[in-house]
């Protein structure tokens, strides 16, 4: 990516809208890890921030990508206790690493979504080819 700066891609899962937010690389490997299954012989620190809330018996709802202030975007992860529903400020990158490893939905606001969000709108092979030439090409300071 360029400047060697990973991204996370989300896709609408009705849609053709996609939602690029450019991450750390500690995260994108938290990520890419949980995504592929892979197991480290001592816990990141995602899967800590996992087995800890097992442990106390907290479930997550839901991870929302909330807010896009000035290029920086924000999420909420929405969990329960005992009940009690609670509401974590994080960044999308730690938000996104911990849902796929306790396999919740990901959201993003639709005010997020339409100031943010990129369409593709086919699937044909000249479509797929700009689409990458555009993601080789873009900074996030293109989304200000």
């Amino acid at each position: 990516m360029p400047a060697n700066q990973p991204i996370v891609l989300l896709q609408e899962v009705d849609g053709e809208r996609f939602l690029p937010i450019w991450i750390g690389s500690f995260e994108a490997t938290a990520i890419a890890f949980a995504l592929q299954g892979v197991e480290t012989p001592r816990p990141m620190t995602h899967d800590l921030f996992k087995d800890v809330l097992d442990e106390l018996t907290v479930e997550i709802e839901q991870v929302l990508i909330n807010d896009l202030i000035e290029g920086t975007f924000y999420a909420m992860i929405t969990m329960y206790r005992n009940g009690s529903r609670h509401e974590v400020s994080a960044r999308p990158s730690d938000a996104i690493a911990l849902a796929v490893r306790m396999e919740v939905p990901i959201y993003a606001d639709e005010n997020v979504m339409d100031e943010a969000s990129i369409v593709i709108e086919t699937s044909d092979d000249v479509e797929i080819e700009r689409f990458r030439d555009f993601l080789d090409h873009v900074e996030p300071k293109d989304f200000l």
